[in-house]
C-alpha cells in the first residue's frame, strides 16, 4: 500500500482545480473524482499466497480457508496458558524483528515475505494466512487505514505510520500482538497518535481485575483518548484467544455498559486499541479486509494477548523484547 500523494499513475504534473474536468476522463469535476484520493492509502498489487514446510503444524482453516466453530471454554487450563505463553513470546519476537525492518521503499509484500520467513524459522504458522481465505501471513495497515490491511506492491512513503499485526500459531494455540512504526521522518501529530494509543492500551490492561466487568477495559482506554480528543475507532474489538483464533468473549475499547462479562481468572483475550485523529466511523475497501478512517484521518493500534490472575493481569505477548514491554510513562 502506498500514499496517494506519491505520485498518481498517469495522473499530470500539474493537477486541475477543484471544479474542472478531471484529469483521468472520467467526464467528472475532479473534486468529485480523483482529488478524492489525494493523501490516501491506494491498493497496490497482491502476490500469490505463500507456502510453508509441511513439517509446520496448521490450525484447522488452513488447507481450506473455513473456520470451524470448536466452543472453547473463556477459562483456559493451565496446560493452554503455558502453550500460550510460549506462542506469545514468540509473536513478540517476531512483531519485533519486523518492526525493525520498516523503512522508507519497502513494500508490504517484502515485510510480509519476512515475517513469512521468520513463522518458519520458528516452527510456527502465521495465523492469518488463510484465516476466513485472508492471503496473507500479517496484516500491514498504514495511515488512515485502521486494521486488516493486505500487503501489497506499494511501498512505504518517509512520514507513514505503518501497524504490523502479528499472530502466531504454535503448539495448538495462537498468540496475538500488534504495534505501530514510524517510517523515516514523522510528523509530530502522528507520533503523539502512536505514543497515546500505546498509553490507551496499556490503561486498558491495567483495567483488567477478576470479578470487575469488561466494560472497565473500554473505560480506561476511551477516557484517556478522549483527553487528546481522539477518536476511538469502535467497528473493531479485542476477543478472546487460544486455541482458538478468535474466542466469543468480546472486549470493546470504548465504554459500553452492555459489555459486561465478568472478568475470571484463567481467561485470555486481546486488547488492541485503535486510536484516530478524527473520528470513529470506518469504511471498507472491496477487498472485505481493508478498514480505514472514513474522514481519511490517521489512525494508531497497539494490542497485547492478556490473561486473567487471581489478582490483575498477565501479559503474555509482553515483556523484555516487546515493542511495548511496559507501560510507557513507567
Amino acid at each position: 500500500m502506498v500514499l496517494a500523494h506519491a505520485p498518481l499513475a498517469n495522473a499530470p504534473a500539474v493537477l486541475p482545480q477543484a471544479n474542472d474536468p478531471c484529469w483521468c476522463g472520467s467526464g467528472r469535476k475532479y473534486k468529485r473524482c480523483h482529488k478524492r484520493s489525494e493523501g490516501r492509502v491506494l491498493p497496490g498489487v497482491v502476490s500469490p499466497m505463500r507456502t510453508l514446510p509441511a513439517s509446520i503444524a496448521r490450525p484447522p482453516y488452513a488447507d481450506t480457508g473455513e473456520v470451524p466453530e470448536r466452543g472453547e471454554s473463556a477459562v483456559k487450563s493451565p496446560d493452554v496458558i503455558a502453550r500460550m505463553r510460549t506462542a506469545g513470546h514468540l509473536a513478540a519476537e517476531i512483531l519485533r524483528l519486523a518492526g525493525e525492518a520498516v523503512r522508507p521503499g519497502l513494500t508490504t509484500d517484502e515485510l510480509d515475505a519476512y515475517v513469512h520467513q521468520l513463522h518458519i524459522e520458528r516452527n510456527c504458522y502465521p495465523s492469518p494466512l488463510n484465516y476466513h481465505h485472508y492471503p496473507k501471513s500479517v496484516c500491514t495497515s498504514v495511515n488512515e487505514v485502521i486494521c486488516h490491511g493486505i500487503p501489497d506492491s506499494r511501498e512505504l512513503q518517509d512520514g507513514d505510520i505503518v501497524n504490523l499485526d502479528v499472530t502466531v500459531y504454535h503448539d495448538g494455540v495462537h498468540g496475538d500482538t500488534n504495534a505501530t512504526f514510524f517510517v523515516g521522518d514523522v510528523d509530530p501529530a502522528s507520533r503523539q497518535l502512536v505514543k497515546v494509543t500505546e498509553e490507551a492500551m496499556w490503561h486498558g490492561i491495567e483495567a483488567v481485575k477478576p470479578g470487575r466487568p469488561l466494560s472497565d477495559i473500554g473505560r480506561a482506554i476511551e477516557d484517556h483518548a478522549k483527553r487528546y480528543r481522539y477518536g476511538v475507532i469502535r467497528a473493531f474489538i479485542g476477543h478472546g484467544i487460544g486455541e482458538e483464533f478468535h474466542g466469543d468473549i468480546q472486549v470493546l475499547h470504548y465504554y459500553s455498559p452492555q459489555n459486561n462479562d465478568i472478568m475470571r481468572p484463567g481467561m485470555t483475550f486481546t486488547i488492541e486499541p485503535m486510536i484516530s485523529h478524527g473520528g470513529w466511523q470506518h469504511k471498507m475497501w472491496d477487498d472485505d479486509w481493508t478498514a480505514v478512517t472514513a474522514d481519511g484521518k490517521r489512525t494508531a493500534q497497539f494490542e497485547h494477548t492478556v490473561l486473567v490472575t487471581d489478582d490483575g493481569f498477565d501479559v503474555l505477548t509482553g515483556g523484555d523484547g516487546a515493542v511495548s514491554p511496559r507501560a510507557p510513562w513507567a
